[in-house]
């Protein structure tokens, strides 16, 4: 790493890339640890953080260099070892931490890896926090000083404890129930089982051997054939799958059919209007307008952010918002974590079958979903799409075709080298052409 690459290091969900290269180096995980103690230390908070990673290969290497760098700094560092995101967050939250940093590409193929970090409250770091410990970073890589690491142990505790809080969230436990469950390998891969079985379910659980290679590979949230297959073939309740750091869920129904993040949204959101009064609910520009219809129905307000669960949250937070969240899984109970948890989306979810006695289907039935895509268009570079004349004119074409029964959002990929083009809109052949249209447009001026 050099201070000539100095550029934006933290996306929309810390820092992403391929492990091993810049941002993703040896340097990098260093300078981060270093940086993250110098903050520590400005705020006089007790000297200690608190690792976790999935099961990546990179994952140890990521982290001893993050502990090198914090150690340091005068700062402490004790290892979770595997655990979620939400986990990392919760351990952060109400253990003796400054601060949590989680090592993690989330939902990514295992070439990749990233850094996630904490504060003590168990909130991501706010834009212009992060952007502080980039200057700290590149501060430190004009030195030209060599990384060190720093060799960890795993403290077995850590994730249990964050289990025992899961658990806690339920009463009356699951008993009867039969649920599959496809970690992707990842970072759920135990604690999913041990947590379901603790509480009474009967589990059959898929991609639960990870390598270090096969997270997320043909497996979990974003993959669903194999564990539908495997709910029709057992006559399961109902099956979930988590991604690599288990911060979304994703279901399938007893009759094979997929419940995303929008549907989580809207079962749950009609549970605690029923519970709680009345509530908003926050979720992205990219959640499916049905989602917006069906929750008018039930007096049901929904707010719409840009993508990232960190800026649901802090919507959530504004507003006082007890649920909010992604179509793409990540779903926030307020009253129970600070960031999306697979884990407890599944719970909350099993919780309000067993309460409503109905499946999945029946739950959801209200919500009919507008044709909608998503194309990814790989970018050599970013420039501003009102720059992009082309672009600008098809959206436009478009937006004025659809008038208000559909909707355009392009937008760059915070952890990827891709623009996204989500079309949605009345009929699927208009949608898909429009797209299309779209993503050619950026093809041209931007494609790698």
């Amino acid at each position: 790493m050099s201070a000539s690459a100095a550029r934006q290091l933290f996306g929309t969900d810390g820092i992403r890339g391929k492990a091993g290269d810049y941002p993703l180096d040896r340097p990098t995980a260093f300078a981060v640890g270093l940086a993250l103690a110098k903050w520590i230390g400005n705020n006089h908070l007790d000297p200690e953080v608190v690792i976790g990673m999935d099961t990546r290969e990179s994952g140890p290497w990521i982290a001893e260099h993050v502990a090198g760098g914090l150690a340091e700094g005068g700062v402490r560092a004790r290892f979770a070892g595997l655990i979620t995101t939400p986990g990392l967050a919760h351990v952060a939250r109400t253990g003796p931490f400054a601060a949590g940093v989680m090592i993690s590409a989330s939902h990514n193929p295992f070439q990749d890896n990233g850094i996630k970090i904490f504060d003590h409250s168990g909130f991501k770091l706010p834009d212009a926090q992060e952007h502080l410990l980039e200057q700290h970073i590149f501060t430190w890589a004009a030195t030209g000083q060599a990384p060190k690491s720093l060799a960890l142990t795993v403290d077995e505790g850590l994730d249990h404890a964050y289990v025992e809080h899961l658990a806690s969230t339920l009463r009356g436990g699951l008993a009867g129930l039969r649920i599959v469950i496809d970690p992707g390998n990842g970072a759920a891969t135990y604690l999913s089982k041990e947590l379901f079985e603790r509480l009474g379910a009967t589990v059959d659980c898929i991609h639960n051997a990870p390598d270090g290679r096969n997270i997320n590979l043909n497996c979990g949230s974003q993959h669903l054939d194999s564990l539908r297959a495997r709910v029709l073939e057992t006559k399961a309740d109902l099956g979930v799958a988590f991604d690599g750091d288990a911060d979304r869920a994703m279901f399938v129904s007893h009759t094979g059919k997929t419940v995303d993040g929008d549907a989580v949204l809207l079962l749950a959101g009609v549970w605690l209007k029923r519970t709680q009064g009345t509530i908003e609910v926050v979720a992205t520009v990219m959640s499916n307008i049905g989602l917006q219809v069906a929750l008018a129905k039930h007096g049901i307000a929904m707010i719409r952010t840009p993508v990232g669960d960190k800026y649901v949250l802090e919507e959530m937070v504004k507003r006082n918002a007890p649920l909010g969240g992604e179509q793409s899984g990540h779903v926030i109970f307020r009253e129970f974590a600070t960031t999306g948890d697979g884990l407890l989306t599944a719970l909350r979810i099993c919780q309000i079958m067993r309460e409503a006695g109905q499946d999945l289907d029946t739950l959801t039935s209200e919500l009919t979903i507008s044709p909608q895509i998503l194309v990814n268009v790989r970018v050599k570079n970013r420039r501003p799409l009102e720059e992009l004349a082309e672009v600008k004119a098809q959206i436009g074409k478009a937006e004025a075709e659809f008038g208000g029964s559909g909707r355009v959002v392009v937008r760059f990929s915070g952890t990827e080298p891709l623009a996204r083009v989500m079309v949605e809109g009345p009929t699927q052949d208009r949608v898909d052409h429009w797209a299309h249209a779209i993503a050619d447009a950026i093809r041209a001026e931007l494609g790698a």
